[in-house]
């Protein structure tokens, strides 16, 4: 492993031309960024994880009943030895062909075995309470990320001048502050990785880890580049509007509607914002051009705009999937259930299904948004 260590460590990747990590050293007045100062966020994405499971299963539900949270009856599926062999086997009810021959090994009707495995998948779905304990330790970790975010930018000389990002970079001393941000932000996003298999399972569940992932990369390499003033700018954006979304959750549980449709149409305002104006005109504009009045490209230089360009594309893309939720909204004057990423389809009742089957083959669909990756709900049209 050590040629490919010394190859990935090389100073030609990760410096502009002329600097290396020589440069980089620390004196008795100045520190710089290292990247085994990351390792911290290790065993502080493990106490990160004792703290949810304290308010997940402690103040969590408590606080769920005294806001009124309503969970909803779950009957239990009549007691049938073949058709709990086969479910304990896949873990998914039949297709059509295995249908027919469940129906005649228990002499019963198509609709009553479909009926019974509905029934039993929903027993094994988390319910509400889980999916708002879930939802409320999100929100607190990130409401109390941006407000923690403000308080360390707010006086930094590059939140208000952009050129200040390269000013002396990348010999830019390591302020404290910046490191407790830093810190916090991997440490969360590596604690919701490592509990991933744990969570409910929703329609973009395979985004998100993506996601993370992506994160955590972006994260860790502009750490370790001391890119962090341009780090610490791409964090607060997107906190801006993170800490409103699992809120909106939070509410869609409630099933409080009008405050529910009132903070979405504010996310949705504050996403677009934020993603499409400030993001672009005073990051992406920041590191393309102001970064090269004082070095020249450098495979880092590439690797970064590239990244950050990617993260634009999917800015676009959920801001569209965002602007056609609004745009029923306006239309039909409800957001409907749309209004969350998890799946509900466990859920519903038969009633409802078949009403979203028959929306499906109308052509019907809905798009709508999870700051974290986009996912697609089917509505039918608004009357």
């Amino acid at each position: 492993m050590l040629p490919v260590t010394k190859w990935l460590w090389n100073h030609e990747f990760w410096f502009p031309p002329g600097l290396t990590w020589e440069d980089m050293k620390d004196t008795d007045e100045v520190h710089y960024p290292h990247p085994h100062h990351l390792l911290l966020c290790i065993p502080l994405a493990f106490l990160l994880i004792v703290v949810q499971l304290v308010v997940e299963r402690v103040v969590g539900p408590p606080l769920s009943r005294r806001l009124g949270l309503q969970e909803k009856v779950r009957r239990k599926p009549s007691p049938n030895a073949i058709l709990e062999s086969f479910y304990s086997k896949h873990q998914k009810g039949p297709d059509e062909r295995q249908l027919s021959g469940l129906a005649k090994q228990c002499d019963l009707q198509t609709r009553q075995v479909e009926r019974w495995f509905r029934s039993r998948l929903r027993q094994d779905q988390p319910s509400l309470t889980k999916k708002f304990c879930e939802a409320c330790w999100r929100s607190l970790c990130y409401i109390i990320s941006f407000i923690i975010g403000l308080a360390i930018m707010y006086d930094k000389p590059w939140s208000w001048d952009f050129r200040e990002c390269w000013t002396g970079y990348p010999q830019q001393p390591l302020e404290p502050s910046i490191y407790v941000y830093y810190i916090m932000k991997l440490s969360f996003y590596n604690s919701l990785v490592i509990t991933s298999p744990f969570e409910v399972k929703r329609k973009d569940h395979k985004m998100q880890i993506i996601h993370h992932a992506a994160t955590i990369f972006l994260i860790s390499f502009s750490y370790c580049a001391n890119y962090i003033r341009i780090g610490t700018l791409v964090m607060i954006i997107h906190d801006a509007s993170d800490c409103l979304l699992e809120p909106n959750k939070i509410l869609h549980y409630l099933k409080w509607r009008r405050a529910c449709e009132t903070l979405f149409i504010v996310f949705s305002a504050v996403y677009i914002f934020t993603t499409l104006v400030i993001f672009p005109n005073k990051v992406l504009y920041n590191t393309y051009y102001y970064s090269m009045e004082i070095y020249k490209p450098f495979l880092g230089y590439y690797l970064m705009n590239g990244s950050l360009m990617i993260l634009q594309l999917l800015h676009i893309f959920w801001s569209y999937l965002i602007v056609r939720m609004l745009g029923r909204f306006f239309v039909c004057g409800t957001l409907d259930k749309d209004v969350r990423s998890d799946s509900e389809d466990s859920e519903k009742s038969e009633e409802e299904m078949a009403e979203e089957k028959e929306a499906m083959k109308n052509g019907s669909v809905l798009f709508s948004l999870n700051s974290g990756g986009g996912y697609i709900s089917k509505t039918p049209p608004c009357n």
